[in-house]
């Protein structure tokens, strides 16, 4: 069975032997045959059981010929006394999990097993028979589960409440009917059946809040012995806590007493969980952290592990929240520094960053440097973000905090670890002025050595954008020339765009950029050469690219408003012609990807109506339906197409969804509309739309479809006039109205006579969102910079409680319907503040960027900044109308 390798003793570390190793399930199979020998052989048997259950958990299936024959030929072993065989062969029935008409072979066995005098049998009997059985069985074995859950054997009662726990999934009815049993189980002196009977209580009453209420007041009165089911307990009373504070506005929190009073419990376990759920109670105070804080300060001085981790990983979330709280911890904290578990040391670590004083920074950059060099990237990931926010946080400390980033920068580690700190480097210097001038001075010396092309295009990047700003631009110049002789293709030509820059902002140095701009001419790749070419014509003046230094300046630094896909799309569609390409042609707006591309093959036809996203553009092809139809020909240029929205239900008769069109003085609906009755065609088909909830909307014109076959897509439209300029909303019921004919299905031919008929839609509405572009930047800091504050309104939100942060920048960036930038629609775990950078262009072609900073406190209210620039006093005004509304 095993296979016997000798061991190398010169080896570092041992491999580890399977005894499973090379098995298949044709050779198992074959050996499954044992069971049907007249001998059995027990210890054999047991074997083969084993390697079939090894094979059924590593994935292997088996064919349903191969589970029945199995099935079958396991049912025989039981004539064996064996104990330890009849436990395996429980455990291989569980698993093959038999079909119904299977289980009547082996009820009768199991049945007799339940009512044994061997209490093995007869709990490993109540499990297998609570799984494969249906609802039919079981209230035939009602009874005997009865009586198991009050038996005075612990495992024969752990055993069917356990199998209660599983049964309430499939059959909550016949459960429910136990719970005299069950509340008699939780008086038991046996600690599991007391843990299991309160687990299967409670779930039992989940749904209904007083009972849960009762529960745990009945039960904190100091009946529950097991330190298990008091950890279960305590999070029931934190649940009711939670729940009650939602109602209660008077600040008094029911069985906190009891919560506090199992900090001196003698178990370790319910002391850790009531210390636990001290620190996750919604708007805990310092008063009431104070007992739970010191019994976690005593955990980490444990000598075991497990209480040390669990001790400084709860003190660490309560960090983040009440810093000041956790103070009291950070000497016994310093000491786990050193910590042979490194997940301990590491989080004593981001603990003491989080904590720490300004007179202290020092003395621990120190402890940590020796700590860095031990722990694997993703521990360091989490050090050197912590350390970010700490100098944020002391700003005049910056010099010894920028000092051991740049220190760690050049040591060995993955990409995710270097960006992670240059990330924080590049964060230092936009927020700390007085860094700006030695942190690019570290980026630049990191770049010499750099091995990842992305790192280092981005550094120099950034390097083009900050160095000019700074006291001596010159002395970033030897860097970055560097990388032109130096480094691979995309580097030198990164390299080449920040030397421009350089010499759009710096005049004096003008020359000595020209100089090696043109040494740059001669390079052997394209695009850097192109790039020198292009930059030269540019900073020299001639009038070939741009004409003032305003127009170079912006041509350098400004932001490309246009999508980078959509460029591609429009660049590859192009023909050469004498009309050189127009970039003004390209739609700004970020395409998402069309319904029926979301939907799964085989499904109804979704019939969008519009020619295919790919490879014209989704916003094209609607222009060119819409002025191809008289009707909207007149209404001027397509702002606006949204994605469509269904208005049907899937597998209904008839398959209809939305796309609104938005033009500056009026909105299309495109019912895009499919028949999904082979029996039926449709003909006069039109939307009938009561716009009694959107009054500032007037119908206009209407284009009915006139026939609408089966299976074939069709589109009727409906147009209303609005204000001009004006971000109207509205809600619009819908009623699909047709003439029902019947097809022949022999011929094909439709009878000459129909009925009239209509069919209720979903209602469809006008929000802000579609008043606005998707339009990135690519990079949102100049584009801010280049809007100015001219047209900028600030101004303070509160979004009232929500579940998470993350939650809450969903909500706000698909209310304004712009498109997120530098990823930064991306919210932490457990994180307490983040700020969200969004981009969009508004209806009359006005282009706006928001700055959102959002800040959770610990009762889960969020509060939110909204800073808005735009090219237009009215649009900023209008963004913050939005929100406040």
């Amino acid at each position: 069975m095993a296979q016997f390798v000798k061991k190398d003793d010169d080896r570092d570390e041992e491999a580890e032997y399977s005894p499973f190793l090379g098995i298949e399930k044709g050779a198992v199979l074959q050996d499954a045959r044992v069971f049907n020998d007249p001998q059995l052989d027990s210890r054999r048997c047991s074997q083969v059981i084993t390697k079939l259950l090894y094979l059924l958990n590593q994935g292997e299936t088996f064919t349903k010929v191969e589970a029945t024959e199995v099935f079958f030929a396991v049912t025989k072993l039981f004539q064996s006394k064996d104990i330890g065989l009849r436990r395996m062969v429980y455990l291989i029935i569980k698993e093959l999990s038999p079909s119904s008409d299977e289980v009547i072979i082996v009820t009768s066995s199991l049945m007799k097993d339940m009512n044994s005098k061997t209490d093995v049998y007869r709990a490993n009997a109540i499990r297998v028979l609570c799984r494969i059985t249906d609802g039919t069985l079981l209230t035939q074995i009602e009874r005997y589960l009865k009586q198991a859950i009050v038996d005075k054997n612990p495992v024969v009662a752990s055993a069917a409440l356990v199998s209660g726990i599983h049964l309430l999934q499939t059959n909550p009815e016949i459960v429910k009917r136990w719970s005299n049993e069950v509340q008699e189980a939780v008086q038991s002196r046996a600690a599991l059946v007391q843990f299991h009977a309160l687990a299967l209580l409670h779930q039992i009453r989940q749904n209904d809040r007083l009972a849960v209420s009762k529960l745990v007041t009945s039960l904190t009165r100091g009946t529950v012995r097991s330190p298990l089911a008091q950890c279960l307990l305590i999070r029931y009373a934190s649940q009711v806590i939670r729940e009650s504070s939602m109602n209660n506005q008077s600040g008094d929190r029911p069985f906190y007493d009891y919560l506090e009073g199992c900090l001196r419990h003698k178990a370790e376990m319910v002391i850790f969980e009531a210390a636990r759920a001290i620190t996750e109670l919604n708007g805990v105070t310092s008063r009431e952290l104070t007992p739970a804080i010191t019994v976690l300060q005593l955990f980490l001085s444990s000598s075991k592990p497990v209480l040390r981790f669990a001790a400084v990983r709860t003190l660490n979330k309560v960090a983040m929240t009440h810093p000041m709280a956790v103070t009291n911890c950070n000497i016994d904290m310093e000491s786990l520094i050193s910590d042979q578990n490194r997940s301990i040391a590491t989080l004593a670590i981001t603990s003491l960053l989080k904590t720490g004083n300004e007179s202290g920074v020092d003395r621990l950059m120190k402890q940590i440097t020796n700590f860095m060099s031990d722990i694997a990237d993703e521990f360091k990931i989490v050090v050197v973000d912590a350390i970010r926010s700490l100098c944020l946080k002391f700003p005049l400390k910056y010099r010894s905090l920028m000092n051991f980033l740049s220190n760690i920068l050049r040591e060995e580690g993955g990409f995710e670890y270097k960006k992670a700190i240059v990330d924080s480097i590049v964060i230092l210097i936009r927020d700390i002025p007085d860094a700006k001038e030695s942190g690019l001075l570290h980026l630049c010396e990191f770049i010499e050595d750099c091995e990842f092309t992305y790192l280092s295009t981005q550094i120099l990047h950034f390097l083009g954008v900050e160095g000019p700003k700074t006291s001596d631009p010159s002395k970033y110049i030897r860097y970055i020339y560097n990388r032109v002789i130096l480094e691979n293709a995309t580097v030198r030509a990164s390299a080449v765009s920040t030397l421009a820059k350089f010499g759009a902002m710096v005049d004096s140095l003008k020359p000595r950029i020209f100089i090696l701009l043109r040494r740059c001419l001669y390079d052997n790749d394209d695009e850097v050469r192109d790039r020198a070419t292009l930059y030269l014509n540019t900073l020299g003046g001639d009038g070939s690219v741009v004409e003032t230094e305003k127009d170079v300046k912006d041509f350098l630094f400004g932001s490309l408003d246009i999508p980078l896909v959509n460029l591609e799309t429009s660049l590859k569609n192009y023909e050469p012609t004498e009309e050189h390409f127009d970039i003004s042609s390209v739609p700004k707006e970020v395409k998402s990807q069309p319904l029926a591309e979301k939907k799964s093959a085989g499904k109804k036809p979704t019939a969008l109506g519009a020619p295919p996203a790919a490879p014209t553009s989704t916003v094209d092809a609607y222009e060119k339906l819409l002025s191809s139809i008289p009707e909207f020909s007149t209404f001027g240029q397509l702002f606006k197409s949204s994605a469509p929205v269904e208005l049907t239900e899937a597998e209904t008769e008839y398959a209809v969804n939305v796309v609104k069109h938005i033009f500056d003085k009026h909105v299309v609906f495109q019912y895009n509309c499919t028949n999904t009755i082979p029996e039926q065609l449709l003909e006069n088909v039109v939307v009938v739309v009561d716009a009694s909830e959107a009054e500032e909307f007037a119908e206009v014109a209407t284009k009915p479809l006139k026939a609408l076959p089966y299976d074939t897509p069709g589109q009727t439209f409906v147009a209303f006039e609005k204000p001009e300029g004006v971000p109207a909303v509205g809600r619009f019921s819908n009623v699909l109205k047709f003439i029902v004919k019947e097809v022949d299905p022999s011929t094909g031919e439709a009878e000459e006579d129909g009925v009239e008929d209509e069919y209720q839609l979903e209602d469809s509405e006008i929000v802000a969102a579609d008043y606005m572009l998707k339009v990135g930047v690519s990079n949102f800091r100049n584009a801010w910079e280049s809007l100015g504050p001219d047209f900028e309104r600030i101004d303070e939100y509160g979004l009232g409680p929500r579940e998470s942060l993350s939650e809450a920048v969903n909500a706000v960036v698909n209310l304004l319907g712009m498109q997120p930038c530098e990823g930064t629609e991306v919210v932490a775990a457990n994180s307490r503040s983040h700020s969200c950078l969004l981009s969009g262009v508004y209806i009359g072609n006005v282009k706006v960027l928001v700055r959102l900073s959002f800040g959770v406190d610990s009762s889960k209210e969020v509060a939110m900044k909204l800073a808005v620039r735009s090219e237009d006093e009215s649009v900023s005004d209008a963004i913050h109308e939005i929100v406040a509304n």
